[in-house]
């Protein structure tokens, strides 16, 4: 991926969020400082997205996209009076092919963006 297709998909089918957060559990390479990511470049639809859920908070869950970068995935989260913890709030599929719940992405990782 390059800048110029920036930003990339934003929604992201949950399916797809959790095969990438797999594919970063299971990641045991050491990055080399030339390549180690320090930030990430965050499309403005991908948070306004997430915060019109209206959840008092926003999970950022780390993954590795289908071209093997490092990601952020971001899901609303709500607090749970009855267990004392945040819960994941995920968005709807509108606009989405493969349906269901989705997670909102886009961000690529600095470098190289």
């Amino acid at each position: 991926m390059n800048e110029e297709k920036f930003p990339g998909p934003i929604r992201v089918p949950l399916t797809t969020a959790k095969e990438w957060e797999k594919r970063y559990d299971d990641d045991t390479t050491v990055e080399d400082l030339k390549n180690k990511v320090k930030s990430y470049l965050i499309p403005r639809e991908s948070l306004e997205l997430v915060l019109k859920l209206g959840t008092e908070a926003v999970r950022a869950y780390i993954g590795i996209n289908d071209d093997n970068e490092k990601t952020l995935l971001f899901v609303g989260a709500k607090y749970d009076e009855k267990t004392g913890k945040y819960v994941d709030v995920y968005g709807p599929p509108e606009g989405m092919v493969e349906g269901g719940d989705v997670v909102y992405d886009g961000s690529r990782p600095s470098p190289p963006f």
